[in-house]
């Protein structure tokens, strides 16, 4: 090997440390994961308590959307109101939003399971098909067929807990949540019934 090609060999090798070092710098998590997020949502943002959501694998955006969503804005209660994630999110920066939206984003998610077939299967049919005699739309309208939602506007459900799941839409139903914008998913959640949100629940907790 001459010298042009061992330095050409040596300047590669170098280039490939940095390009490998920069991916693990990006895999490290940010401050505000560990010291605000890990307890309730776990360091790769699959939580193990059901009340909390799994962030792994969610689109940054929405994650963004939802913590600005917690914080209170201009004197004004937080359009998102939670005992514990409004005094979390007080503390996070613009900086830190942005860090742990695009960190958790990039985790890979560990979905939950449908324990229940017969439930599933008639959330399978609200998902798909909607419910036209009470005036609800196919869930998969707005979320996908696959459930992995649309980036900016509508959120990924696929392989979220369930229990999660039923608890949003009955928060959605009663008006105790009321972020979503134009109000769209109080209108569905309002013509929801309980067992209508079980069995949505149960699917989409199965749904890959």
């Amino acid at each position: 090997m001459n010298r042009v090609s061992a330095l050409a060999a040596v300047l590669a090798a170098g280039l490939t440390l940095f390009a490998s070092a920069a991916v693990l710098a990006q895999d490290k998590p940010p401050a505000a994961v560990s010291q605000v997020c890990v307890a309730c949502h776990g360091l790769d943002g699959n939580s193990t308590a059901p009340a909390n959501p799994k962030l792994a694998g969610q689109a940054p955006e929405y994650l963004a959307k939802q913590l600005h969503d917690f914080k209170a804005q201009s004197g004004k209660k937080p359009q998102r109101e939670s005992a514990v994630m409004n005094g979390m999110a007080a503390s996070l920066s613009e900086a830190d939003v942005a860090a742990v939206a695009s960190y958790y984003a990039a985790q890979a998610l560990k979905p939950a399971v449908a324990t229940d077939k017969a439930l599933a299967a008639e959330g399978q049919k609200l998902w798909r098909g909607g419910d036209s005699s009470r005036g609800i739309p196919a869930c998969a309208g707005c979320h996908g067929p696959s459930g992995a939602g649309i980036p900016a506007q509508f959120p990924r459900l696929a392989g979220q807990y369930g229990e999660y799941i039923a608890a949003q839409l009955q928060g959605f139903r009663s008006g105790a949540r009321a972020n979503d914008p134009n109000g769209m998913m109080r209108g569905v959640a309002a013509h929801l019934t309980d067992g209508q949100i079980r069995a949505l629940a149960e699917y989409v907790a199965g749904l890959r």
